[in-house]
């Protein structure tokens, strides 16, 4: 949807309130999935998004994309929300504890820029990768110390579910800057969500029961997942990456995991240690950095 008259400050209120949306999404997963299998639940999720934006695109005469363009937002799609959420819930059901499927997961701010660098010339200055490594450092002493304080035992399967959640927000993230260009935020969407829900399916129908305990917090927790996420979370992401560098986009996830915790302690009273508040002020300084403009830029 076009935005170029939208007041600057809501602009710049954008990454922020994206980063807030984003952290309830473990907040809503920890309230729906003792109702419901986690492929399953987002083969639900995202079929009701999909009816969710169709509404949209007729509401607002969105423009549909060439089969070209589309086939590119569904394999975008597929990576950015079917293997990262596929991988991170199914990395949880065998057994990883969520604070470490987030510190794997906390690794894409750097693989992004990697990739990026690498493969698009987006060069970073060395303030950006001393931001860069900060955020990672930051990201890792706060999951530590407020999730990972009991023996943890991992597996091979639950650790290649993690790598594949990485991989697939990482490549995804990338992927849908290089090939979104000119696309419709609505009609995209659709696209991207039919491959994930495709991609749900095969695995709920392949692996899981498909049975669903129906409770008022399953139904309240999967609105929240499918409006509150799947569609303004989303939103906003694809917006944040047409309009900016994929390394910058990417550190903006270095403040998830920060206010998930703070989430997780107001609302399941999860301890906050003193070392995970010092730590966020290092995730912070280092989201600073990246984004930070040069002198000469200004």
């Amino acid at each position: 949807m076009p935005m170029q008259n939208t007041h600057p400050t809501l602009i710049r209120m954008i990454p922020l309130l994206f980063v807030f949306l984003w952290s309830t999404g473990f907040i809503g997963a920890k309230y729906a999935l003792p109702f419901v299998e986690p492929f399953y639940l987002l083969f639900l999720r995202m079929v009701l998004t999909i009816f969710v934006f169709l509404a949209l695109c007729l509401l607002f005469k969105a423009k549909w994309p060439p089969m070209r363009l589309a086939g590119h937002q569904m394999v975008s799609g597929a990576l950015i929300h079917g293997v990262y959420l596929g991988g991170v819930f199914a990395a949880i059901k065998l057994g990883m504890p969520a604070g470490v499927a987030a510190i794997i997961v906390g690794i894409q701010p750097i693989l992004t820029a990697l990739i990026s660098w690498q493969l698009f010339s987006d060069a970073l200055r060395p303030m950006q990768w001393l931001g860069l490594g900060l955020g990672l450092v930051g990201v890792v002493v706060v999951v530590f110390s407020t999730q990972l304080q009991d023996e943890v035992s991992l597996t091979w399967p639950a650790l290649i579910a993690s790598i594949a959640a990485l991989l697939g927000i990482s490549i995804g993230t990338l992927y849908q800057k290089r090939f979104s260009g000119g696309v419709d935020l609505l009609t995209g969407s659709v696209w991207q969500y039919v491959s994930t829900a495709v991609l749900m399916a095969v695995l709920a129908w392949s692996f899981e029961t498909r049975e669903v305990t129906w409770d008022i917090q399953l139904i309240l927790a999967l609105g929240w997942l499918v409006f509150g996420l799947s569609v303004s979370a989303v939103l906003l992401l694809m917006y944040m990456i047409r309009e900016g560098e994929a390394s910058k986009v990417a550190a903006y996830f270095y403040l998830v995991p920060l206010v998930a915790c703070v989430e997780a302690w107001l609302l399941f009273d999860e301890d906050l240690p003193p070392l995970a508040i010092a730590a966020s002020v290092l995730t912070v300084l280092g989201v600073y950095l990246v984004l930070k403009k040069p002198a000469s830029a200004k």
